[in-house]
């Protein structure tokens, strides 16, 4: 089934629909008591619709942690992840947690709410870094977006969050339909002594050549590696505001 479809909360008792909200083994117990949760955060509605799937009902994404849909919390369209039955972690409220710090500096998807099976935020209405890559050729657009992921990164390693997974973000970061970046998933995330968010964010778009490192460059022209990589080292070894600038010189000339 890949056309979209909303399900009234009452009705996701129903399959596939109560398998995709206890993925992957659903109980009649297990279904109850997420029906009653979701009941609780007051979600009226659930919308299936995405590229990823599970049980051929499409959603927004499936890791090892959770699922993630839309879903309809008064008048307002959420984005709703669902903690699968077999993940390693008991419940969402640590992530949640991380996204909290995360905001707390403006950065990633607004936290809405939280409990042992689901996470309620901000839906980003947007495509993923990549996909809008591929569109967007404009050089000054290009920076402006690359120049604003870079500074939050910046913001999460001033309050020595690290996202633990900026160096291969392809499914990490979301442009919206304003052309505004959004940095999405902290499940990894944790607080570090030695934050990597700008560091790794760095290596993903400009150094490493995979294939947003090549569409930035494109778009942009190549860096020059030798300079970039010691802006880097200088930035690592001391995280100041000056060190940072230098990168971006360095990597947005």
């Amino acid at each position: 089934m890949k056309t979209p479809i909303t399900v009234l909360t009452e009705n996701l008792k129903m399959e596939p629909y109560s398998s995709a909200l206890c993925y992957p083994r659903a109980s009649e117990a297990e279904l109850e008591s997420r029906l009653e949760e979701l009941r609780e955060h007051a979600i009226t509605a659930v919308e299936f619709a995405g590229e990823a799937n599970a049980f051929n009902v499409p959603v927004l994404g499936k890791g090892f942690v959770g699922i993630v849909v839309a879903a309809h919390l008064g008048k307002e369209r959420v984005a709703l992840k669902i903690r699968r039955v077999d993940a390693a972690r008991a419940g969402l409220q640590r992530e949640a947690q991380m996204l909290a710090k995360a905001n707390s500096v403006q950065v990633g998807p607004r936290l809405i709410g939280v409990s042992t099976n689901f996470l309620l935020m901000q839906l980003v209405d947007g495509c993923l870094l990549p996909d809008w890559l591929d569109m967007h050729k404009e050089k000054g657009h290009v920076r402006g977006v690359l120049n604003e992921v870079l500074e939050q990164c910046w913001r999460l390693d001033s309050i020595r969050l690290d996202h633990g997974e900026l160096s291969k973000a392809p499914k990490h970061i979301i442009i919206d339909k304003n052309h505004k970046p959004f940095i999405v998933d902290f499940e990894t995330a944790r607080v570090n002594k030695k934050p990597a968010n700008v560091t790794s964010a760095c290596q993903f778009l400009f150094i490493r050549r995979g294939a947003v490192a090549k569409a930035t460059a494109e778009v942009l022209g190549e860096i020059n590696l030798a300079k970039a990589i010691n802006a880097l080292r200088l930035y690592k070894k001391d995280r100041t505001r000056e060190n940072f600038n230098r990168v971006v010189q360095v990597c947005l000339s």
